[in-house]
């Protein structure tokens, strides 16, 4: 999962909830600074919420852009059924697509960080008009790597037969293991981790670990999107191989970036060199598709 390195609200910034054809979402709005050049919509992972993209809202808003990050249907602050039929690709998709007209600005880009990219690439897929332009980040259109597959499988069977509580001092204590005692979360992070797992919906995060194992590869459903595609990942990506993210960038023609130095979350680490992909993507969409490597 990814861990924000601080719960601070950047300026111009305010949590609300989005009210939309289907449901209500908790989101975190940034407005742009100056004139709007486009509005984003971001997308969480697995295990993951809004708050995942606090460091990229300021850079993307003093771009210029106003920046929306949601929590998904029984993620972290939206509630969500407890039934897993409702946490299919197509609902999650349907939740996104709702999410980008209830804005109110157009077509929108949007951008899936990792689960959100399966999300994301299924909603570009089933109502393209809807967005400006489709970035997977640090999300390929195949099942994760082999150890990820091991660790969402013990995860989905320990959440049929333990607590959550149990579940999560569990997966605390692995995280620890090899960890210097300077690298412990601070007590306020700590307690925002421990809450978004305990407000999770148990179904939401079964759904969602089927589909990142789901034997299926999108490859060629991304290459018919009929929007602008970006395929961005981190040098030290893990969930997904990047030789595998690199091939299917090739296969798709999909706009390439490579943030040097990065694992799988950028948007944590390299806020701001990945803003400047981004934005660098979205003012050429109509240019041949290219590698760019981030410093």
């Amino acid at each position: 999962m990814s861990k924000p390195r601080s719960l601070l609200l950047p300026p111009r910034t305010r949590a609300r909830v989005l009210e939309t054809a289907r449901g209500r979402f908790a989101v975190l709005d940034a407005e742009p600074v100056g004139e709007r050049r486009g509005t984003v919509l971001l997308l969480p992972g697995y295990t993951g919420s809004k708050e995942d993209f606090l460091a990229l809202l300021g850079p993307l808003s003093e771009a210029g852009y106003r920046a929306v990050a949601v929590d998904g249907r029984g993620q972290n602050e939206t509630p969500g059924p407890r039934g897993r039929a409702a946490y299919r690709r197509r609902a999650l998709a349907l939740d996104a697509v709702a999410q980008a007209a209830a804005l109110g600005d157009g077509p929108v880009h949007l951008v899936g960080h990792s689960f959100g990219g399966l999300v994301a690439r299924a909603a570009a897929a089933l109502a393209p008009a809807a967005f400006r332009s489709l970035t997977l980040l640090s999300s390929g259109p195949g099942r994760v790597a082999r150890p990820q597959r091991i660790r969402i499988r013990v995860l989905r069977v320990s959440l049929m037969v333990l607590s959550k509580e149990r579940v999560w001092q569990a997966m605390c204590w692995l995280d620890s293991r090899g960890e210097e005692p300077e690298t412990t979360d601070a007590p306020e992070l700590a307690g925002f981790l421990r809450r978004r797992w305990m407000r999770t919906r148990i179904a939401q995060l079964a759904g969602a670990g089927r589909l990142l194992l789901d034997r299926q590869d999108g490859t060629e459903q991304l290459a018919a999107v009929r929007v602008p595609v970006h395929l961005a990942y981190g040098s030290d990506e893990m969930v997904w191989a990047t030789a595998d993210l690199a091939a299917a960038a090739a296969r798709t023609g999909a706009h390439h970036t490579v943030v040097a130095g990065a694992g799988h979350s950028p948007n944590v680490s390299h806020p701001r060199e990945l803003t400047d992909r981004l934005t660098g993507f979205w003012q050429r969409t109509g240019a041949p598709a290219e590698v760019s490597t981030a410093p």
